[in-house]
């Protein structure tokens, strides 16, 4: 077999590149053999993409004329109309078109229904539908599963209690074009990463964490179920042009050192709202020592800093990868279209970030905010002075981020050295496959045996306890204690629903680490472990392969084709988990008068906060059951408590939903006011739906997380910023506020908010919006949804 370099020198043999960048022509593609986009979508071909991208940057390089990054090449690549758009980064918005979409079961609840509302027949572009969401994990024995646990009871489980709900996405999938992957297939991320990301494609997923797909070179960004719904009916999808963030690697990985700590160090230099904006687009020579599926770690928790997205330019690893996964027209293909899947000589970033992999050690963030970066070194310490319980109470691998073969190599052995010298975990420590190929392959290959050996519990192939789909029973809720898991997120209660719960996020095998130690203080690198024979024990570093020597076994099949439009589609009016949506009301062509403000939010208030997951996942498809959750989480900056607020009708107190409610029975209009980067982590648009369904008109606050301002815009809704941020303290709880100036609403033209304190004194600050014309349309229209079906309407 010729080398990749041998390889790539061939196919660069009667490629054109000018040395001006505006005139560079790349005739890479020509003649070569299809490549499918998947093996469940034959008929689709990457080489049509390819082309259309090359096609598309002939113009966008002679307009701009200068060197592109990765990053602008693929986004540019796709653009709906590259002659005539305004290209400014961070400025502009772009009308672009994704190659496909992925739902998770949670947010293709709502996607779907939507879809449906559209009255489209059939999805414009390759669409799938994954069940990873709703199977709750569970370690210890449980009563509703026959005192059975873990996850083939977990499975069975969730087949039963999510029975209506999955026939619903199976059976519209199959009407309406979708491919759907059954549930136990595995996480989203993770078959998408096995079976359809390539190297230069875009697609958009209704999961925050949709950027996982940036380790195969493609850019991939996660939104809600309204933008998804755009792009299935065969619309450009609008984003604003990202500015681009470049982090070069240096060095290699070594000793404890791994992917994980390459993002953790990345957030703890950004933070959570640093990529805002942005897309990572990673670089330099430290890229080769990284496989594929560590830069799908990467590339997931980008998540965590506001990303866009993150990208890896295509090289070796992941060719490799994409002939391990029996993809390898693919790969060819990519490594003959190189010359676009990786940033010009020259390319400019916003922003430059250097890490040298060689001196990164391994990395522990949080608790409760994943960009709190704890180095290996420093984390006893920073525990004992900040009072984080040290004792570990569980130990929790896989997830999206997590669970490829490499990482379930190195954790496994990490365990095998314990079982050595007799040593078990001294927690519980629960493993979740992030797919039935990885869950077969594993088991195949002997590291199920070994993690079950060590005392683990192996969950299903799906989120589980990453979610918060834990059903966990060995600590009440209330109690300190600290987890540490290879997850992405830790905010408060997020896993186990225990706001006192300390989550700490880092790699598979520091885990398993800390899983048999049992104590957060404990550093692999320099603390020794008593074996059963009393002698003392250090762990030697992880080692693992980036793919099995052995290849990949598949498992069982678990995909269903679409059957065709003859298929019928039944929601059950009186249903508890689903119900058709009801188009929202028009915008009354008024400014907004004396609306009152339901909560004042004070501090860190993400979509967790706003609608929580767990268990009220199961009415993530009945907008009014699911915004019985609405904001529950969040904390009155009036009286420091969650989930109880002041009705201003009555002068009693209440939980937030039924204040809403209250208001919106009465015809009050009210509004959120909110702190700094207000909706970030998931990107669920129940979010931005249940405040509308609850009558909210206004999202009022210092900054916003990307995803979410887009979806509050989507469902009609204003966000607003203030001009002044320190405005924010002059915002009282029981003030009535007016927002003035939606009578010439426009593009960059602020609004002016007036407000009204209870002793009658009035004050009056400016508030900003980013706003497109098209964005306004779907305001005056009251939701994204109702402007398309105006638009098919007058069209017809």
């Amino acid at each position: 077999m010729q080398s990749f370099v041998a390889r790539r020198g061939l196919a660069a043999r009667g490629r054109l590149r000018s040395k001006i960048a505006g005139e560079a022509t790349f005739a890479s593609i020509a003649g070569l053999d299809k490549a499918p986009m998947s093996r469940m979508e034959p008929d689709q071909y990457i080489n049509d993409r390819y082309q259309a991208i090359e096609d598309r940057l002939k113009v966008v390089r002679r307009r701009l004329n200068r060197p592109l990054t990765f990053a602008e090449k693929v986004v540019y690549g796709h653009l709906d109309d590259p002659e005539s758009q305004e290209i400014q980064r961070g400025v502009t918005y772009l009308n672009l078109r994704p190659d496909r979409v992925a739902m998770q079961d949670a947010t293709a609840q709502m996607a779907v229904l939507q879809f449906i509302a559209s009255g489209l027949p059939q999805t414009a572009v390759p669409s799938t539908i994954h069940c990873d969401h709703l199977i709750e994990g569970t370690t210890a024995p449980q009563p509703d599963r026959n005192n059975a646990y873990g996850g083939q009871a977990d499975l069975e489980h969730a087949n039963k209690v999510n029975k209506e709900v999955y026939d619903f996405l199976s059976s519209a999938g199959s009407k309406y074009g979708i491919g759907f992957w059954k549930p136990g297939s595995g996480i989203i991320h993770q078959i998408v990463l096995e079976n359809y990301a390539f190297p230069g494609g875009m697609m958009i997923g209704t999961d925050s964490h949709t950027p996982n797909a940036g380790g195969l070179g493609m850019c991939a960004i996660g939104v809600g179920g309204a933008d998804a719904v755009d792009v299935m009916a065969g619309m450009p999808w609008e984003l604003k042009a990202p500015k681009v963030i470049g982090v070069k690697l240096t060095g290699k990985l070594s000793a404890w050192a791994s992917p994980k700590d390459v993002i953790c160090k990345v957030a703890g230099i950004l933070t959570v709202k640093g990529g805002t904006g942005a897309i990572v687009e990673y670089f330099g020579p430290g890229l080769d020592n990284i496989s594929c599926t560590g830069m799908g770690t990467i590339c997931n928790m980008g998540a965590e800093i506001g990303a866009t997205t993150s990208m890896f330019p295509f090289n070796r690893r992941m060719y490799d990868y994409l002939v391990a996964t029996n993809r390898e027209p693919a790969a060819k293909l990519a490594e003959a279209f190189s010359e676009n899947l990786r940033a010009d000589e020259g390319a400019e970033y916003d922003q430059v970030i250097e890490i040298n992999l060689s001196e990164l050690e391994p990395q522990i963030n949080g608790p409760f905010t994943p960009d709190l970066a704890n180095p290996l070194s420093k984390l006893g310490e920073n525990a004992r002075r900040e009072g984080w319980p040290l004792t570990v109470s569980a130990g929790l691998i896989g997830s999206c981020t997590n669970s490829s073969y490499e990482d379930m190599q190195r954790a496994a052995s990490v365990a095998k050295q314990a079982l050595a010298a007799g040593i078990k975990a001294k927690v519980p420590f629960a493993i979740s496959p992030g797919s039935e190929q990885i869950r077969a392959t594993i088991e195949r290959d002997g590291l199920i045996e070994i993690f079950e050996k060590v005392g683990g519990t192996v969950l299903a192939n799906a989120c589980g306890p990453c979610i918060g789909q834990w059903k966990r029973t060995e600590v009440e809720k209330g109690v300190a204690n600290s987890i540490v898991t290879s997850f992405n997120r830790n905010f408060a209660a997020r896993n186990d629903a225990n706001p006192a719960t300390h989550a700490f996020v880092t790699s598979p095998e520091m885990v398993t680490a800390f899983a048999i130690a049992g104590d957060l203080s404990f550093n692999p690198e320099k603390d020794t472990l008593i074996g059963s024979d009393g002698q003392e024990i250090m762990l030697k570093p992880p080692t693992g392969d980036e793919l099995p020597a052995r290849g990949f076994d598949p498992g069982q099949e678990t995909y269903q084709a679409p059957a065709g439009s003859a298929v019928e589609v039944k929601v059950d009016p009186n249903s508890q988990r689903l119900q058709l949506l009801t188009p929202f009301k028009a915008w009354d062509g008024k400014d907004i008068e004396d609306a009152l403000v339901l909560i004042k939010a004070k501090g860190k208030c993400t979509t967790d906060h706003i609608s929580m997951a767990g268990p009220w996942l199961k009415y993530r498809g009945h907008l009014d059951n699911i915004s019985n959750n609405m904001l529950i989480g969040a904390v009155n900056a009036e009286n420091g408590k969650v989930n109880s607020i002041k009705n201003q009708l009555t002068g009693e107190y209440g939980g937030v939903p039924d204040v809403a409610r209250a208001y919106k029975a009465a015809g009050v209009p009210w509004v959120v006011i909110g702190d700094e980067n207000y909706g970030e982590g998931s990107s669920r648009e129940h979010a931005a739906l249940e405040p509308r369904h609850l009558g909210a008109r206004a999202v009022i606050v210092k900054s916003f997380a990307r995803i979410h301002e887009t979806n509050l815009k989507k469902q009609g809704l204003l966000p607003l910023t203030f001009a002044d941020p320190a405005d924010y303290d002059k915002v009282g709880p029981f003030d009535r506020l007016s927002i003035k100036g939606l009578t010439s609403f426009a593009p960059g033209k602020p609004l002016t908010l007036v407000g009204k304190r209870p002793d009658g004194s009035t004050y009056e600050m400016t508030v900003n919006h980013t706003f497109n014309a098209n964005q306004i349309n779907w305001f005056k229209h009251g939701s994204a949804l109702n402007a398309m079906g105006a638009a098919r309407k007058a069209a017809q």
